[in-house]
C-alpha cells in the first residue's frame, strides 16, 4: 500500500515500493525509485536520478538528486543513491553526480541533519553522521562511522577516513586519516578518537596498535615519508596499519598535520 497526500505531485513513471508514504506538496519526478517503507515528508522534491533504499526517512523541504552546481555538468544522465535506513532531515540538499563519476552515493544508516548540503560525486559511506549546517564540496569521500559535527565543511576532493570526528565549525582542507579527531584553523590532528573506539567496542589490542602507529606518524619527529616506511617495517602485515598506510598512500590533497 502507498500513501500519497492529495496535494503531492507524483509521476506515474516513478517506481514506489510497498508502504511508501509521501507528504503534502511534495514532488516526485519520473526517473525516481523509492524502496519499501520509506517516508517522504512535506514540501520535498525528489528529482530525476534518485535511487532511494528501504526504510529511509526524508523529512520536510528536502531537495534530493537535484542537478550539480558544477561547470563540468552538461545535463548528462547521472544518479544519486541513498542506502537503507538512512535519515535525511529538513532543508537538506543532495546533488547527483557529474560525468566524472555519474553518481553521488549516500550509504546505509547515514544521518544527515537539517540545512546540510552534499555536493556532486561525493561518497558518504555507511553509518556516517553529518550534523546541522554541514557543507560538503564535490568529490568528497567520508568513510564509515565518521562524524562531521555541526557547522563543519569539507573542501572538494578531500577524504575523511573511517572513525574520524571533525569538531564543530572547522573546515576539512586536507585528507584526514582513519581513527582521529581533527579541528582548529587550519585543521590539525588533535588526537585519537577514543570516544568512538569505546562506542564501537574496539579491543584493547586494536587501540594499542592504532596508538603506536599514530605515535610514529605524529610524535616521532619523522616526516610522513619516513614515518610511512617505519610503519611498514614495524607493523608488517598488520591489518589495521595496512589500512592506515593505504589511506596515506592514496592521499591527493596531503595529510593533515599536527
Amino acid at each position: 500500500m502507498v500513501e500519497i497526500h492529495p496535494t503531492a505531485l507524483v509521476s506515474n513513471k516513478a517506481k514506489l515500493g510497498n508502504n511508501v508514504s509521501i507528504g503534502a506538496y511534495s514532488i516526485i519526478q519520473d526517473d525516481v525509485e523509492i524502496g519499501d517503507n520509506t517516508k517522504i515528508g512535506s514540501n520535498s522534491v525528489i528529482y530525476n536520478g534518485a535511487r532511494i533504499g528501504n526504510n529511509v526517512t526524508i523529512l520536510n523541504s528536502a531537495s534530493i538528486s537535484h542537478i550539480p552546481q558544477d561547470k563540468k555538468f552538461h545535463g548528462e544522465y547521472s544518479l544519486l543513491y541513498i542506502g537503507d535506513n538512512s535519515v535525511i532531515c529538513d532543508f537538506t540538499t543532495l546533488h547527483r553526480g557529474t560525468e566524472a563519476t555519474e553518481k553521488t552515493v549516500i550509504g546505509s544508516n547515514v544521518v544527515i541533519c537539517q540545512y546540510s548540503h552534499i555536493a556532486h560525486d561525493c561518497v558518504i559511506s555507511d553509518n556516517v553522521f553529518i550534523g546541522s549546517f554541514v557543507q560538503i564540496g564535490g568529490h568528497v569521500e567520508i568513510d564509515e562511522f565518521s562524524v562531521m559535527e555541526d557547522f563543519t565543511s569539507a573542501h572538494q576532493f578531500c577524504r575523511v577516513g573511517k572513525y574520524v570526528t571533525v569538531l564543530s565549525t572547522y573546515k576539512v582542507s586536507m585528507d584526514l586519516p582513519p581513527f582521529i579527531i581533527a579541528g582548529k584553523k587550519p585543521i590539525k590532528f588533535l588526537g585519537l578518537n577514543f570516544e568512538l573506539f569505546e562506542k564501537y567496542n574496539f579491543s584493547q589490542d586494536k587501540i594499542n596498535t592504532i596508538t603506536n602507529a599514530y605515535n610514529i606518524l605524529y610524535n616521532s619527529g619523522l616526516n610522513f615519508s619516513q614515518a610511512k616506511n617505519e610503519l611498514a617495517k614495524k607493523f608488517s602485515n598488520d591489518e589495521i596499519v595496512d589500512e592506515i598506510l593505504k589511506f596515506l598512500n592514496n592521499s591527493s590533497r596531503g595529510i593533515v598535520g599536527k
